[in-house]
């Protein structure tokens, strides 16, 4: 089930978003996104993806889930481990993107 966005309630918070590699040819390589209190990292994927062009078919597949490739982490840790996209946010909390990098 999708969550509404700032479903939970309270003000808006700011939260930093960083983005590495080719996704900085999608989004800015910082910036700072307002979303309504009580917004998940699904919420602020939903919101990031809505305004930036091509956001959402580098994160997710056709299904909706996170590429299994892309590591997001909420304040330097991996948002597998703490919920994933139900992962709540707060105000101050910094997300950041890596997609998988190339090399040989």
């Amino acid at each position: 089930m999708a969550t509404v966005l700032g479903a939970n309630g309270g003000g808006a918070i700011t939260v930093k978003v960083r983005a590495f590699a080719m996704l900085r040819d999608i989004i800015p390589a910082e910036r700072n996104a307002e979303i309504p209190g009580g917004s998940t990292i699904g919420d602020l994927l939903a919101y990031l993806s809505a305004r930036c062009p091509g956001l959402g078919d580098a994160l997710f597949t056709p299904t909706g889930e996170i590429r299994a490739y892309v590591n997001i982490l909420k304040n330097g840790r991996n948002i597998h481990f703490s919920g994933g996209l139900e992962t709540p946010l707060e105000d101050g909390d910094t997300v950041a993107f890596f997609p998988p990098a190339g090399g040989g």
